[in-house]
């Protein structure tokens, strides 16, 4: 497959969406983001790396990071976890709150805001020192030692973060979290900050892509059913509520956030990250959709 070739066309074929949707600008800092950035990269399993546009480029990678939380979650509490939280499509905004009080504190998955709260309070409760654990282990995942929060980018969210602290606010009440609500805060909201480029993400979306490996990172151990799971739930959760919008046009696991990034995986073939910060109504990349649309049509790989 000339993976390469097909970047090249892919970046030339979603251009004229360049100037569709809009940043994530509640949140100040993503808000002064340069919204006409486009990378794309791609890891086959055979090792090679193909790029195109602006894939060295960092950005917020915000809820790409709760796949790294879930896996971490995951790794020490095992079957466990889904007492806690669940792992059925939402239907609803990432941020609802009606969805979670109608169902007494039990998020519907780990990839909503909900969820990914319940998921800080398992690391902050499993490891002294979770936020370093956790980039510790992303360092581990993508091989680059200087991947580093976003303090500005997590203090911006926290300052508008009222929809996401009566989230916590209520998880409280349901007794789902047993720490303090703003620890909780502190930890999610640090996790989105995490800042990495099209190729970091994709190099780390690989230990996903390749069941036949070890998974063991930082201390961080996955079995090969538990990452055929972790997959199971990017593909029904991992794009709020048009989680079946994706699955239908594209046909892969992956997770997006709305710093404009998108991470996606074909099991025992590529891994793949692009990212191009406007979004649509639905809070994912506008370019990004169509991006991994494109690839999956030109190569006939998807996992149906």
């Amino acid at each position: 497959m000339n993976y390469k070739t097909i970047l090249e066309e892919i970046y030339k074929s979603v251009q004229p969406f360049a100037a569709k949707g809009k940043v994530a600008d509640y949140i100040p800092e993503l808000a002064k983001v340069n919204p006409d950035r486009f990378g794309i990269c791609l890891n086959a399993i055979d090792g090679a790396v193909y790029s195109v546009g602006d894939s060295n480029e960092r950005f917020s990678v915000q809820s790409i990071s709760k796949v790294f939380t879930l896996a971490m979650a995951l790794s020490v509490k095992g079957e466990s976890l889904w007492a806690r939280v669940g792992k059925e499509p939402s239907g609803t905004a990432f941020n609802s709150l009606v969805q979670l009080e109608v169902e007494r504190g039990i998020p519907r998955n780990p990839f909503i805001n909900a969820g990914a709260m319940v998921v800080a309070d398992i690391l902050l409760t499993s490891f002294d020192n979770p936020a370093e654990r956790l980039l510790d282990f992303v360092r581990a995942l993508c091989g680059s030692s200087d991947i580093r929060y976003n303090e500005q980018v997590a203090r911006s969210e926290r300052e508008t973060a009222y929809l996401n602290a009566a989230i916590a606010n209520l998880l409280k009440y349901h007794k789902n979290i047993e720490c303090g609500v703003e620890e909780v805060l502190r930890l999610y909201l640090l996790a989105c900050s995490l800042e990495m480029s099209c190729r970091e993400l994709a190099k780390a979306f690989m230990a996903f892509a390749n069941h036949r490996e070890e998974f063991r990172y930082a201390g961080i151990e996955l079995t090969r059913s538990q990452i055929k799971r972790m997959n199971a739930v990017m593909q029904t959760c991992g794009f709020y509520d048009e989680a079946g919008e994706f699955s239908y046009l594209v046909g892969l696991p992956g997770k997006s956030g709305v710093g404009g990034g998108i991470a996606a995986i074909c099991p025992m073939r590529y891994s793949v990250a692009v990212w191009s910060p406007r979004l649509n109504s639905k809070g994912n990349s506008v370019m990004g959709m169509k991006a991994l649309e494109e690839l999956t049509t030109m190569t006939n790989e998807s996992i149906f």
